[in-house]
């Protein structure tokens, strides 16, 4: 007869076989490279066929106790063995999902020879296991003895007291990431960041001499080396293994097919911004200027400029040296250079602005709490080139908890409502779960009816919002599962919502904003896992367009879609950017395939790009920082 043990263990190795089938089977994505990874350099190590590519450690084949089965590589039998992939990798990122069985132990290992009877007395590993029920006090994500991520800033005392754990429980889908690099090496369990190391530094050779490794002289010395998932004896499930080579410099690839021989320029070379000066004359210190929305807002041949610090300057297009301050509420806004995300973010032009002269501005306010205010302004009736300060109506209040993530963007869409763009309300991994959470207005996007007043509020609720019904759910949302949402733009003539959306350790992303969707975050990051809430959400996440990791860089912004005249090969193609790296690209989205068909580079400067816009003839401009008044704001023209 079979003892208790080895039948708990049969009926764990069906269950997980069972779920594992599931889960294949409900994977669309599963070992697939989407158009992004392949243009950036991603490669798959497993095509959920076959073992090719691995073989037992210094063996010439897989054993039998490697199984593929619906797209997954399981280690299913005792003995199996540890597996090394044929190719060795110096420089490298790693993705991987994993699922671990009850109790279950495995480890991803790296810079793997053969010189040693074993794999882990050459290759550093990173540990895959079941933490509630594991045997092993070295977690999920840790570096074997070395490397454990530090304790939540946020949570209860408890878990502020302990190491951050971010994995899923045993039966469920772990995504696992691993780079390597000459500058810097990181673990990111579930796209949140564990801990950065650098191998071979002093701190690295300092915790060697203090494990167990350091009787082994080879462990860690290598520059390279295989690949290692590692036979613990324990049931446990693979897929959607990838990697990408980095260069010797830590570069990855341009997720482009090619440049466009288009160039940004300064568009006001001679420009003076009235009310601003680079300096400081009473304290000497610096003053960036930084532009936060460009825009017109009618057939004046104005553009509107709005400043982070919180002025709006018009620029006369056809005689463009002086930027004249048409409204400045410095003294209500909360100044940037004291949390670099607040301040005036947002400006929208009433759809019948040149008639009633109403425009509205969003900005985080002086003072504490934090509140975000969405204000209606008005043209001044003695000066039209003015607006009236005095004319404020607070349409809306939003309180922040932190100092980040403050989205901001506004927009008037083609029904003539007001879209607002939200962050989940700041800090990091959405601590207060803000972005699954429909009782919140944080992390979502709003639609309000801004001409109209219902229940005690300056605006009403459109009927036809997507959650007007729903029990406890905020009726002004019309999206939601957004992080950071930076920028909003609607294309002029398909009226399709673009946003982009800042991510945290791991992917940025470009979404197409449908009403009632669910974008995923905090429990996605782009197509991700992120973290261990568990789903609970009504609506599917929605997936991106289009999404690059920060191998490539690491805060999108968010463009518009070229519908101008004077650069007829942007004609229809989302133009954004992505402020650390400085690049900006061309998207050519396909509206009725769903798909992205072209990515194309822009010959302009790495220099960060706060935001995008367009004049009435829709000519592209792009804003800068800048302590040099004509260089805040950038034309796109023919090189």
């Amino acid at each position: 007869m079979l003892n208790l043990k080895t039948k708990l263990t049969l009926i764990l190795s069906a269950c997980l076989s069972l779920s594992t089938v599931s889960a294949a089977e409900n994977s669309d994505d599963a070992n697939k490279l989407s158009t992004a990874e392949k243009k950036s350099g991603w490669k798959l190590l497993f095509d959920g066929k076959s073992t090719d590519g691995w073989r037992n450690y210094q063996k010439d084949g897989v054993s039998d106790g490697w199984k593929v089965k619906d797209g997954v590589l399981t280690r299913a039998e005792k003995g199996a063995g540890d597996i090394i992939t044929d190719d060795e990798f110096k420089y490298f990122e790693l993705s991987l999902d994993y699922k671990i069985s009850p109790e279950g132990n495995s480890g991803l290992m790296f810079h793997v020879t053969e010189e040693e009877k074993t794999p882990w007395r050459t290759g550093p590993e990173v540990q895959i296991q079941d933490n509630v029920d594991g045997h092993d006090p070295q977690k999920a994500g840790w570096l074997y003895q070395l490397y454990k991520p530090a304790p939540p800033r946020t949570g209860t005392e408890e878990e502020k007291s302990k190491p951050a754990d971010a994995t899923r429980p045993a039966g469920e889908w772990n995504n696992l990431f691993l780079r390597i690099g000459p500058d810097r090496s990181e673990v990111v369990m579930n796209g949140i960041r564990y801990f950065r190391f650098n191998k071979g530094s002093a701190d690295w050779d300092k915790r060697v001499a203090a494990s167990k490794f350091s009787k082994f002289p080879k462990f860690g010395k290598a520059e390279k080396g295989h690949i290692c998932l590692q036979d613990h004896n324990d049931l446990v499930s693979f897929r959607n293994i990838k990697i990408r080579k980095l260069a010797d410099d830590g570069s990855a690839p341009d997720p482009s097919d090619g440049a466009l021989a288009i160039k940004g320029v300064p568009a006001f070379p001679d420009l003076k911004w009235e009310g601003w000066e680079a300096v400081n004359e009473e304290t000497g210190k610096i003053v960036p200027l930084r532009p936060m929305v460009v825009k017109s807002a009618d057939d004046s041949g104005r553009l509107f400029v709005a400043t982070q610090r919180g002025m709006i300057h018009t620029i006369d297009t056809k005689s463009p040296k002086q930027a004249k301050l048409f409204l400045d509420i410095r003294e209500k806004v909360a100044p940037w250079k004291k949390n670099n995300e607040e301040g005036l973010l947002g400006l929208a032009f009433h759809p019948d602005f040149a008639k009633n002269g109403q425009f509205f501005v969003y900005y985080t306010a002086e003072g504490m709490p934090r509140k975000s205010k969405i204000s209606r302004f008005q043209v001044s009736a003695s000066d039209p080139s003015k607006a009236d300060p005095k004319s404020e109506t607070v349409i809306m209040e939003i309180d922040q908890p932190f100092g980040n993530h403050n989205g901001g963007s506004i927009e008037f869409g083609p029904d003539g409502y007001l879209y607002i763009g939200l962050g989940d309300g700041g800090s990091g991994n959405d601590p207060l779960g803000n972005g699954q959470n429909l009782e919140t207005l944080l992390g979502s996007i709003l639609r309000i009816d801004v001409d109209h007043q219902a229940n005690g509020k300056n605006y009403a609720i459109p009927a036809d919002n997507p959650f007007v019904d729903r029990a406890k759910a905020r009726p002004e949302i019309y999206a939601y599962g957004l992080r950071n949402v930076w920028r909003l733009n609607f294309d002029p003539k398909t009226g399709t919502l673009y946003a982009g959306e800042v991510g945290q350790e791991l992917w940025e992303e470009i979404d197409i904003i449908k009403k009632g969707g669910n974008y995923g975050w905090s429990v996605r990051e782009g197509t991700h896992n992120f973290g261990n809430r568990p789903e609970t959400a009504q609506e599917k996440p929605i997936a991106p367009i289009w999404e690059y990791d920060h191998g490539i860089g690491r805060s999108v912004t968010g463009g518009t879609v070229y519908r101008g005249k004077k650069l007829p090969e942007l004609d229809g193609m989302y133009v954004y950017a992505d402020f650390v790296s400085g690049k900006i690209w061309a998207l050519k989205y396909d509206e009725k395939a769903g798909e992205v068909t072209k990515n194309l580079r822009l010959s302009t400067s790495t220099v960060p790009v706060m935001a995008f816009g367009t004049d009435a003839d829709g000519n592209l401009y792009y804003c800068v920082e800048t302590v040099k008044g004509g260089e805040g704001i950038f034309r796109l023209e023919k090189e």
